[in-house]
């Protein structure tokens, strides 16, 4: 497995990341797929709001906000 894998709550702000591993199931699983946040996709992390929580993202050309226990459940091969 890549060295390069993170998870994507700990993606620098600015900074490109590429979905290669989900580790959610059920129905939160079910909804990061229906947010776009499927294999070989590319995230973009755009900001952090001032308490940290939550981070903004771009995906897909649209623009979503996580809380960090859901996306450092989400492994992203930073670009």
């Amino acid at each position: 497995m890549n060295n390069n894998l993170v998870p994507l709550s700990e993606l620098p702000i600015g900074s490109l990341g590429i979905v290669k591993k989900l580790a959610v199931e059920g129905a939160a699983r079910r909804r990061m797929l229906d947010l776009g946040l499927i294999l070989d996709t590319a995230v973009e992390s755009l900001l952090k709001s001032p308490a940290g929580d939550p981070i903004a993202y771009r995906i897909r050309g649209a623009v979503i906000a996580l809380r960090p226990e859901e996306a450092k459940k989400l492994l992203v091969e930073v670009r």
